[in-house]
């Protein structure tokens, strides 16, 4: 039934919570636990081949997020499968209630957990990701009291940090772009799901705290914020048809240059700027090419419902 993935690199401080508090959820013949280990060099691979009950893929190198989580898909046999960071603790149920959402719709890929803050649970680090004709993604909620995000809803995308899929929509329309690395790759995946005609959607009650980022107070630093510049000029580039594009330039030169200013405040907008010329370069690099999504006129609804949703999206953002 479902096959929950755990990309792993130098995540040993995370991995004994993280796995104790899934463990107990996933104690039947239809659900598995498989860790997928990017090259860790900090005692993560003894730990993880003395921790009963789980599958272990041990990698060379590190491959990214992109990159673990693609093999744990490859490698798994079952209807849906759980992306879950290593610096999460799971609530009870909460692999039950992705599952039962899922197999209420059909024509969903992707469901996103209401994601907690691991310092504040009563404060919300992700309920689901927007994206906007501006080029920016942002995670719904982000610090608001988790009391205001209790009710399901649809969403651009799921946050792949703590998200269940359904497997066989991969084989469709692809796994996750290794190019992106990391970053803003669960909201690629998302929005060619879109294309194709799938929709995301958020489900409270599959609660999971999180450490992340601002656990450990490095919420900007220059290689996520390069990263993340790169992949924001790719990711358009990619998911949109030529026409679709132009119609979005002028909001997406607008983002790039607010987003300029921003991080040259915080004393990253070199760093911001380098990662645009980057995204620019992926784009114009032949082999790239073949990872932009076809046009077709089937898809045309899809797009159309896209855009719409990419300017509502700039106001819920504001919001």
């Amino acid at each position: 039934m479902v096959t929950v993935i755990i990309p792993n690199y130098n995540g040993l401080s995370y991995l004994q919570n993280c796995l104790d508090a899934l463990m107990p959820q996933v104690q039947t013949p239809d659900r598995h636990v498989l860790v997928v280990d990017n090259g860790s060099t900090d005692g993560s691979v003894e730990f993880l081949r003395d921790y009963p009950g789980i599958e272990t893929i041990f990698l060379q190198e590190n491959t990214g997020f992109c990159g673990a989580v693609n093999t744990g898909i490859r490698a798994s046999r079952t209807r849906y499968v759980i992306l879950l960071n290593n610096d999460t603790k799971v609530c009870p149920g909460y692999v039950q209630a992705l599952v039962d959402r899922m197999e209420r719709d059909g024509r969903l890929f992707s469901v996103s957990a209401r994601m907690l803050s691991m310092r504040d649970p009563e404060r919300i680090d992700n309920a689901g990701d927007l994206y906007t004709a501006l080029g920016y993604a942002k995670g719904r909620g982000i610090g608001k009291p988790a009391s205001a995000y209790e009710k399901p809803a649809e969403v651009f995308s799921a946050c792949g940090g703590a998200a269940i899929y359904r497997r066989a929509v991969f084989d469709e329309i692809g796994l996750f772009d290794e190019t992106h690395f990391a970053y803003l790759e669960d909201v690629d995946v998302g929005y060619r799901a879109r294309i194709y005609g799938y929709r995301n959607a958020y489900c409270p009650a599959a609660k999971v705290e999180h450490a992340g980022s601002g656990f450990s107070g490095s919420r900007y630093n220059a290689f996520k914020v390069s990263l993340t510049s790169r992949n924001s000029v790719y990711l358009p580039w990619k998911n949109m048809p030529l026409l679709q594009l132009l119609l979005n330039l002028p909001f997406l030169l607008i983002g790039y240059a607010v987003k300029t200013v921003f991080f040259i405040r915080k004393g990253l907008g070199g760093q911001y700027v380098k990662g645009l010329l980057e995204g620019v370069k992926l784009c114009a690099k032949r082999e790239n090419r073949d990872h932009k999504v076809p046009f077709r006129w089937s898809h045309f609804g899809s797009y159309v419902r896209i855009q719409l949703r990419l300017w509502v999206n700039i106001f819920r953002m504001i919001l």
